[in-house]
């Protein structure tokens, strides 16, 4: 029988490619073989993207409802980890974990200089993270930036008006999450000018709303708070709790920055020492 390894899955699957499936009778009925190798990639690419997970090398077999895994790892945490986040996987209910644990175990050493799927993915992610956050800005919408990440460093070219654009910008990558390094760049340039741009779309509270949320769930230390966001003809009410009056700060000059939000009201955002 062929066997689809998740990893060319997962690739496939990123780029909407079409997977092939045997259908011979000692074969799944394709509607199974399908719907197993899709929660297959979704496994193997949430191993992929977990820090704690990424630097190991897994197999993983669904049937059904079951998933079979099977690598090795140097803790037994990471070994209950992998069970956890199989488990996390919609469709699957059960777990065989063949993963075995071996204190001397070590990642297979890569060229110099050269990244992992994983780490470029996590690029990825980031920079499309910094330029959405760029995009729903009212202050950096549809600027000339340029984001490039390399090994989770940001680099940001490009032109702006302002000094206070450029610090903006920069502080919008550098509280993203992941981010370990900003390189800031951008150019203050008075001809700076803004392109082609979403800010000409009418932008609703619902929007608003979304985007409010999301850059808040996609800030340090933001993500982990719980913060309630609603919005009212422009105005912005937060709620909630966060640590410190400094993220509070944070949450209040996120929202503001949102196009189309005219007011935030940050009364009912308390916190917590």
């Amino acid at each position: 029988m062929n066997v689809i390894k998740p990893l060319a899955l997962a690739t496939l699957l990123a780029f909407g490619g079409a997977v092939a499936l045997p259908t011979t009778a000692a074969d799944k009925p394709v509607e199974q073989s399908l719907s197993d190798a899709n929660k297959e990639g979704r496994i193997w690419a949430s191993f992929a993207l977990n820090r704690h997970l990424n630097p190991f090398e897994f197999d993983v077999a669904v049937n059904r409802e079951t998933a079979t895994i099977n690598g090795t790892v140097d803790e037994s945490i990471d070994k209950d980890l992998a069970e956890q986040v199989a488990l996390g996987v919609s469709g699957i209910t059960r777990v065989v974990n063949n993963v075995k644990v071996d204190p001397d175990w070590a990642p297979k050493a890569r060229p110099t200089g050269e990244r992992s799927f994983v780490e470029a993915a996590e690029d990825a992610t980031i920079t499309a993270t910094v330029k959405s956050k760029l995009l729903w800005s009212e202050h950096t919408d549809g600027l000339d930036i340029n984001v490039d990440t390399n090994n989770r460093i940001v680099t940001l070219r490009g032109k702006v008006p302002t000094a206070e654009g450029k610090d903006l910008a920069g502080r919008y990558a550098s509280n993203t999450s992941g981010v370990r390094k900003v390189n800031n760049e951008l150019a203050v340039a008075g001809d700076a000018k803004r392109g082609g741009s979403s800010s000409e779309q009418p932008v609703t509270d619902t929007w608003v709303t979304a985007k409010v949320k999301s850059s808040l769930t996609l800030s340090r230390p933001l993500m982990d708070e719980d913060i309630d966001v609603k919005t009212t003809n422009g105005v912005v009410t937060l709620s909630g709790q966060v640590e410190t009056s400094q993220e509070r700060s944070m949450a209040i000059e996120i929202a503001d920055n949102i196009r189309g939000a005219k007011k935030v009201e940050a009364d009912a955002l308390k916190t917590r020492r």
